[in-house]
């Protein structure tokens, strides 16, 4: 086995220095936001990466076809990461944790374009995992009584959830939050994350018309229903809530 100072030397080339994370021990283990476990010479390449969907872009049809995956994804959610990367480049915040750019930016004017893409980036990789094929259903006792306890029952959870999403006006976000030992739904326009408001986010529903204007058009209400009834992952808001 090689020294890791030895591993380290042999490839210090492949490495910015101002964009390097510390290390972890003698092997020489790169500590990553949580967001990501990149390689190292990816993590050095590109600090904030765009995270694998949990699934096949077809995986989710036809409640949300292959086309507004591939869309969604691989245009608006791999731009925002483009973007961001851009904008950090060279600043401190290169090497700051994806969560950690967000929190850091936010309400902050001189940042507002490293804000938009940040909370972008984390709101879309929150989406992906909020959806899950064959989701739905009945939801984990653990996060059933929960919600019982909260709205009284698990259908007005899911109506607040549809209300707060047709509500948003424009572009934007329906969350399902826990704000201490309760749980309620909130809406985020455009950008803006409940991580800003030191609240615990479960799962989102994305309003933004490219979320869903190939399938549903102007129909807002036939996706948000159909992704509640057929593709909601609440196993993710369960263990969102810890």
């Amino acid at each position: 086995m090689n020294h890791p100072q030895m591993f380290l030397d042999a490839n210090a080339h492949a490495f910015d220095p101002a964009r390097r994370r510390w290390l972890i021990g003698a092997a020489g283990i790169l500590a990553l936001g949580a967001e990501f476990a990149l390689p190292r010479q990816a993590a050095a390449a590109t600090p904030i990466a765009l995270p694998a969907l949990p699934y096949p872009e077809s995986a989710l049809a036809p409640v949300i076809s292959a086309q507004t995956i591939g869309f969604h994804y691989g245009k608006h959610h791999k731009g925002y990461v483009d973007n961001l990367n851009k904008l950090i480049a060279g600043t401190p915040m290169a090497d700051l944790s994806l969560e950690a750019i967000v929190k850091a930016s936010a309400g902050q004017p001189d940042k507002a374009a490293v804000f938009n893409n940040a909370a972008q980036v984390w709101n879309h990789s929150f989406y992906w995992n909020s959806l899950r094929p064959g989701g739905g259903g009945e939801p984990p006792a653990a996060l059933r009584e929960r919600m019982i306890a909260s709205f009284g029952s698990v259908e007005t959870c899911k109506k607040e959830l549809a209300a707060a999403a047709m509500g948003q006006f424009g572009s934007g976000w329906a969350w399902l939050v826990a704000d201490g030992d309760r749980l309620k739904v909130t809406r985020t326009p455009n950008a803006e994350t409940p991580l800003t408001d030191s609240l615990k986010p479960l799962l989102t529903i994305d309003v933004w018309e490219h979320a869903y204007y190939l399938d549903y058009q102007n129909r807002r209400a036939d996706y948000v229903g159909a992704l509640l009834d057929k593709l909601v992952n609440w196993e993710f808001a369960l263990a969102n809530l810890g």
